[in-house]
């Protein structure tokens, strides 16, 4: 910790906070700006969880075997055990508590080190939500309903909350570019090497 000098009330002391990795106060967290980060946060994951849930109840109570874009897109009913594409099957156990230590993991990186946009913070929303919406699932059936198949790439069926978790990485990766972060991995690499 580092000791500043409070410009309200010069001569006085205030122990600041560590700057997360874009360079801005952590203290600034729940103020201003970043309140209303935090409920863009808040208000989109209630609603991709809300609709990935809907979605599956209504996949499981009607079952359909429907082409939507024949030969490319079908509405399916798969009970999906195992993680993406099915990977490690009947384990729910582990994916439990590997959703329920992602989960953690996102909430306490944002703690810590909050994006310093909004961008940044729809892409940790839309992955929490993906996590928390499968979770539900194993928790409550013990898989995982998926329901969107697209034929055209035999790409394995998925739903909403793996769509949130897909679009979620893709868009903190392209923020991490935006910030620079690979920048300063490489040119510190660099430098290490030399």
């Amino acid at each position: 910790m580092q000791k500043v000098q409070d410009n309200e009330s010069p001569g006085n002391l205030v122990t600041s906070r560590i700057t997360d990795f874009v360079g801005e106060d952590k203290s600034k967290v729940f103020s201003g700006k970043y309140r209303g980060k935090l409920r863009l946060f808040l208000i989109v994951v209630a609603l991709v969880v809300t609709l990935d849930q809907l979605s599956k109840l209504w996949i499981a109570a009607n079952r359909p075997q429907i082409e939507l874009l024949p030969g490319f897109l079908a509405l399916v009913y798969v009970e999906n055990s195992g993680a993406i594409f099915g990977l490690i099957a009947n384990q729910t156990e582990l994916l439990i508590a590997l959703g329920i230590a992602g989960s953690i993991t996102i909430l306490v990186f944002l703690y810590y080190f909050p994006p310093a946009t909004t961008v940044g913070m729809l892409s940790f929303a839309l992955i929490l939500s993906g996590a928390v919406g499968n979770l539900i699932n194993r928790i409550r059936l013990g898989y995982v309903i998926d329901f969107l198949s697209l034929q055209l790439f035999r790409w394995p069926a998925f739903n909403i909350a793996d769509a949130a978790t897909t679009v979620g990485i893709f868009t903190l990766i392209y923020s991490f570019y935006k910030w620079g972060v690979f920048r300063k991995a490489y040119e510190r690499n660099h430098r290490l090497q030399n």
